[in-house]
């Protein structure tokens, strides 16, 4: 019911489903991260939920579950059109029916084809009223690496960039621990938690033997994917990654020609192997992002180097930016957060929306979104 004119109650029950969803964001994949909380008529809530672990149960599912008998007559804040097609579960349109609610209220549509404006359409067929578009922006930001992954076929892409004041990484010998604070790096964590994968080049492996899952007590279970690009299939099998794959998902992206060696080389690991196009001794990004999707990935984390940094930013796929800034200088004999692009007008410059600023300890985090037309 575009169009519709919502009340700050309205407003307000929406803003508590949107805050449930994101608890999902990180460990609901492929499903999107949907939050949903059931009014009584006399306002009350008498149910909250929100996506499990894995997709299941749904939100509206777990909120009814609560409501019980208390959802007939009430009303539904929904932050994603409710699913209308038999899966692993029966549709969520379908269980708001059965629970005798009498309206709903939607933030978006679902762009999946097997959704799409049903799940609306059978709840106006029960002689529900629906309404949808309240806090429609707020949603799509929640969900955007699902609702990409959809409509692009491909994750969205978050690059996370860690240096001084002046642009620098690391120090000329490759030194960097520690340059950003305590709490920023806990604060880096915390990110890892909430995306569904994390994803690295060859040479952060090699340089680092990183071990990338996250480190908030409480929060080890929400480790993301570990995605290594390795076009040459290089990396040993020895690495803490490949040695921990059984515990946490370990995937390797290599180029087609490559895929049988990695096979070989981490057959007694835990490692999946991907292969995904290369060109020109590089590999198409484009390409790797399918791959990914077509696991079901809806979010990605870019903690790499500056020479993978710097190939996304040139094949135009980060969607947002998240720099983290320390106090100090290194100067220009460091190593710098961005590889080269090759610029030669100002005008190419690739440029980002400010979101937010936030003071992380000393450190300095701030926001950024790709400018969309």
């Amino acid at each position: 019911m575009p169009g519709a004119i919502f009340s700050d109650d309205d407003r307000h029950f929406m803003r508590v489903a949107l805050s449930l969803s994101r608890r999902g964001l990180g460990n609901v994949w492929p499903n999107p991260a949907v939050g949903c909380v059931i009014v009584s008529a006399q306002g009350e809530i008498v149910g909250r939920g929100w996506t499990k672990p894995g997709g299941r149960p749904h939100a509206e599912r777990v909120a009814l579950d609560q409501a019980g008998k208390n959802a007939q007559g009430a009303t539904a804040y929904v932050t994603l059109e409710p699913c209308s097609h038999f899966g692993k579960s029966p549709p969520c349109a379908l269980g708001l029916i059965e629970a005798g609610v009498s309206r709903v209220v939607s933030a978006l549509e679902d762009p999946d084809p097997r959704v799409s404006g049903r799940g609306h359409q059978m709840l106006k067929d029960a002689g529900i009223v629906v309404q949808t578009g309240l806090m429609a922006s707020e949603a799509y930001a929640h969900n955007a690496g699902f609702l990409m992954r959809v409509s692009a076929n491909r994750p969205l892409v978050t690059l996370k960039l860690a240096g001084s004041l002046d642009g620098r990484s690391s120090l000329a010998n490759g030194a960097s621990q520690w340059i950003t604070g305590g709490r920023a790096r806990e604060k880096g964590h915390f990110y890892r938690a909430n995306h569904d994968a994390i994803l690295v080049g060859a040479t952060t492996v090699l340089a680092d033997n990183p071990d990338l899952r996250c480190r908030i007590p409480g929060r080890q279970q929400n480790s993301p994917v570990r995605i290594i690009l390795d076009r040459t299939a290089c990396i040993s099998p020895d690495c803490h990654l490949a040695r921990s794959a059984g515990e946490t998902p370990t995937w390797l992206l290599v180029a087609s020609q490559y895929k049988a060696r990695a096979e070989k080389n981490f057959a007694q690991t835990a490692v999946k192997v991907f292969s995904a196009r290369c060109a020109d001794g590089h590999f198409d990004l484009h390409d790797v992002l399918h791959v990914l999707a077509e696991q079901g990935l809806t979010r990605i984390l870019v903690e790499s180097g500056g020479a993978l940094a710097a190939a996304f930013v040139r094949q135009d796929l980060v969607d947002r930016i998240l720099h983290f800034q320390a106090p100090g200088i290194i100067g220009a004999d460091g190593r710098g957060l961005i590889a080269e692009l090759g610029l030669d007008n100002l005008g190419n410059m690739p440029r980002f929306n400010r979101r937010s600023v936030e003071a992380v300890g000393q450190d300095v985090l701030i926001s950024y979104d790709k400018i969309t037309d």
